[in-house]
């Protein structure tokens, strides 16, 4: 029978790229991955590597062998989720990767939330950018994170996680102009001369603000890069230039800041691994996210 701790090692691979990503990953050594899977391959008795110097890539039939292990890991999560719903109450560790809009918005009403209606369930919470969530909980660090994306930044997810829908959100033009009674993406238009202010490059929030400049016909100027959207609004308000900001972003505006509605969206989702969204833990926490959405839609 085929051990399931080497199958992880070649999933893992096929995501990270390198053997010594996957070491680094798991706080192996090279070596000792190279000899985990060296023994796959004598098990299975087919070749799962093609090895050219220090570089590897998968065979067919690895690659093929890693499709059926993304099912078997789900079947263990699903029935790991069963043996926690035939136990009474929703007593876990649970550790939720959220982005920081997030946080101060929806995770910490959910975690206050959750300390009344569920005193033993224990939820750590860590920062993580969307772009590193599927990595993450694949590789078993997070068990549920918030993960989102923009009608012309999608994101993939990839094999071996779910998504479940949370919130959509409006992204604003902030400026300190007179507002407008609507607008289109022309409004981006009319700040082709402006300074911008955007995420750094690499986020999703970055990719957003280039590409809705650029749908305009124009590169952005950008002055400043900033990932925490409160120092951005201060930013806009300080003279410092312009920026596109999600509605979870536009909280504490301050007055000078003029937010204008554009017809494009941030949709946020609750991702983790697939399989586990059965869990009772997974549930409570789901359900306590969506409360701090209503709370904060009506708010």
């Amino acid at each position: 029978m085929l051990d399931v701790r080497k199958l992880r090692l070649l999933r893992d691979l096929d995501r990270l790229g390198t053997i010594a990503a996957v070491a680094e990953a798991l706080s192996y050594t090279p070596s000792a991955v190279s000899q985990q899977l060296a023994a796959l391959e004598r098990e299975t008795g087919r070749k799962l590597l093609n090895r050219t110097g220090r570089r590897v890539s998968l065979t067919p039939t690895a690659s093929a062998l890693v499709d059926h292990t993304e099912r078997v890991l789900a079947e263990l999560e699903r029935a790991e989720a069963a043996l926690a719903a035939d136990t009474a109450g929703t007593a876990s560790a649970v550790r939720l990767g959220a982005f920081p809009t997030a946080l101060r918005t929806v995770v910490l009403p959910a975690m206050a939330d959750l300390g009344r209606t569920h005193p033993d369930l224990a939820m750590s919470v860590v920062e993580v950018d969307p772009a590193h969530v599927p990595d993450l909980l694949r590789g078993g660090d997070l068990d549920v994170a918030l993960v989102h994306e923009y009608d012309n930044v999608p994101s993939i997810a990839g094999p071996g996680v779910e998504l479940e829908p949370l919130l959509d959100e409006v992204v604003y033009l902030a400026t300190t102009a007179r507002p407008r009674d609507s607008a289109d993406l022309t409004a981006v238009r009319a700040h082709a001369d402006s300074r911008w202010i955007a995420g750094n490059p690499g986020t999703l929030c970055h990719t957003m603000t280039v590409r809705t400049c650029q749908s305009q016909g124009f590169e952005p100027r950008v002055a400043h890069r900033v990932d925490d959207f409160g120092a951005v609004l201060d930013l806009v308000a300080a003279g410092g230039g312009v920026a596109l900001v999600p509605q979870l972003g536009a909280v504490d505006v301050p007055a000078a800041v003029t937010l204008t509605a554009l017809p494009l969206h941030r949709r946020t989702r609750i991702a983790c691994r697939q399989g586990s969204r059965s869990r009772p833990a997974f549930a409570a926490v789901s359900a306590a996210l969506h409360h701090a959405v209503r709370d904060f839609a009506r708010g």
